[in-house]
């Protein structure tokens, strides 16, 4: 019998050398604006598993993103990304490409609403208003996708590249938070879609659906406190809203071969809320 392991020990030059999950991985992390966000802690386990780190962020934000992206060390570029202009979309993909002719993973950290699609019921907003919640949090992920597509399929890691895209369980309708949810539900069937579409280049889609965390994207939602406040207690396990490293931990399990065979799939890192009545 043949064990596999991809947590190994290597001897060099009479040293002990601790290789990780996503040694030689290049991975593309979007979405971090401050060192509380997910997508900051995504990157920062990535960078510990032997990752390198590409992060981008978008308009006023990208100062932001760039001074936060020092936190995390040796990471790679920091690009801008606006997921709304073809040309940053283009520059971006040429800048990845320069650095190397493939990308492993990337992580769709992304998602925006105007005011009136949140708290304020599922009557006040209007359709320019829904339609750029649509484009920026669910759009978006097809939008880069295709975009790098070509370097995702020229991955050379065992089970092929690997795309995450962060969700919040669409299958309840949550208070106040109205349009988002619905994008969210959109993103769920389109994270499916792209599954089945590059599967065949081994490229695999998966959401992963976290529990809420205190982030200054969460706290912008209106009401988050009922989250804060219920979550716990409905999840079988516990939920701490301060602590995000078990969403950090999925994500790269997600982006690693470990999970070589799992696409289409939306995986639940919540405590068990979603799943009780």
């Amino acid at each position: 019998m043949v064990c596999v392991t991809f947590l190994v020990n290597r001897k060099s030059a009479g040293t002990l050398t601790i290789v990780g999950i996503l040694d030689g991985h290049r991975i593309l992390v979007t979405g971090i604006l401050t060192d509380d966000s997910l997508a900051f802690g995504i990157a920062k386990r990535a960078l510990d598993e032997g990752a390198q780190v590409i992060v981008t962020g978008a308009g006023r934000g990208l100062s932001l993103t760039r001074r936060t992206a020092r936190k995390l060390g040796d990471v790679g570029e920091i690009l801008a990304l606006d997921v709304t202009n073809d040309d940053e979309v283009e520059a971006a993909v040429a800048s990845v490409r320069a650095g190397g002719d493939h990308l492993d993973g990337l992580v769709h950290a992304i998602g925006y609403a105007p005011p009136d699609c949140l708290g304020q019921g599922m009557f006040a907003a209007s359709f320019a208003d829904v339609t750029t919640a649509f484009q920026i949090s669910t759009y978006s992920l097809s939008v880069l996708a295709g975009a790098f597509r070509p370097l995702l399929a020229k991955s050379q890691v065992l089970g092929g590249a690997s795309i995450v895209a962060l969700d919040f369980d669409a299958t309840r309708a949550y208070p106040l938070y109205d349009w988002m949810g619905v994008a969210k539900g959109a993103l769920e069937s389109l994270g499916r879609y792209l599954a089945k579409e590059l599967g065949p280049e081994h490229i695999r889609v998966n959401l992963l659906a976290a529990g809420p965390v205190r982030t200054i994207a969460a706290r912008s939602i209106p009401g988050f406190s009922q989250f804060e406040d219920t979550w716990a207690d409905r999840a079988p396990l516990g939920w701490d809203v301060r602590d995000s490293s078990a969403v950090s931990d999925t994500a790269v399990a997600l982006l690693s071969p470990l999970l070589r065979a799992t696409t289409g799939s939306i995986i639940h890192v919540d405590g068990g809320a979603h799943a009780m009545g």
